[in-house]
């Protein structure tokens, strides 16, 4: 099993209807693609994780490169691990400020995300840092 872990810039703050819209494609494009993960988004900063099969997390991810929505994508981490972190997430989602994001299935706020308890693989304490530093709501 494969992973990557990302952040970007957003071209401009996004606003909900762009989220919501840019979480539904991904979700489906993840799902088609056996991928699972987490994006982050908070006052036009992006961050991701990507895990599945190593072809397809590099179609992905090369996909992502190309959208021009974001700029600066700084790939932070990238390797092997032997089980998914996120095996029921086709994509979870965080995002402040988006009363919206209440209303889809799964959303969580902060004192009920319940991350795995994997404080090990570098994937989980990056995504934690950054949930916790900027007080982020989870949409699963």
């Amino acid at each position: 099993m494969e992973y990557i872990v990302y952040v970007s810039t957003a071209q401009r703050l996004m606003s909900e209807e762009e989220l919501l819209d840019l979480l539904r494609v991904a979700r489906a494009k993840n799902k088609k693609n056996k991928i699972t993960g987490m994006l982050l988004y908070c006052q036009g900063t992006f961050m991701q994780v990507l895990e599945g099969e190593k072809s397809s997390v590099e179609l992905i991810y090369q996909t992502i490169e190309l959208d021009t929505r974001h700029k600066n994508i700084i790939k932070l981490a990238s390797g092997t691990t032997k089980k998914r972190n996120f095996p029921d997430w086709s994509m979870a989602f965080a995002s402040v400020n988006s009363e919206t994001l209440q209303e889809i299935e799964g959303f969580l706020s902060l004192p009920d995300l319940n991350l795995p308890n994997n404080s090990e693989h570098i994937t989980i304490n990056m995504l934690k840092t950054f949930v916790d530093s900027n007080r982020l709501y989870i949409s699963f």
